[in-house]
């Protein structure tokens, strides 16, 4: 009687061991996600539209600030770099003014 007791509390000792592992490693989530895919495929779609978005908006507000600090070395009026960057900043402000500020064109 007192070996199966032994054993039990063993066997006890395993299957909480391997509940706290598949706790940590969300196994029930990933099972969920298997089992619904649509969810995952949802969520993914989410991701993918706030990354994208983040990016689009990050890169205008780098270009703004990078136009900002051209038009400024251009108001300095440095000789050689002044007038390499003038014509990147005209250039620039014709293509947006030519397309009406749209970016497809």
């Amino acid at each position: 009687m007192e070996g199966k007791r032994g054993l039990m509390k063993s066997l006890n000792r395993k299957v909480d061991q391997i509940s706290l592992n598949m706790e940590k490693f969300k196994l029930v989530d990933y099972v969920y996600y298997l089992e619904h895919p649509e969810k995952m495929l949802f969520a993914n779609f989410l991701g993918g539209l706030a990354r994208g978005f983040g990016a689009a908006i990050g890169f205008t507000i780098l270009s703004a600030i990078a136009l900002i600090v051209l038009r400024t070395v251009v108001m300095w009026n440095l000789p050689v770099i002044g007038a390499f960057i003038s014509e990147i900043v005209k250039m620039v402000q014709g293509n947006l003014a030519g397309s009406g500020g749209r970016i497809d064109g």
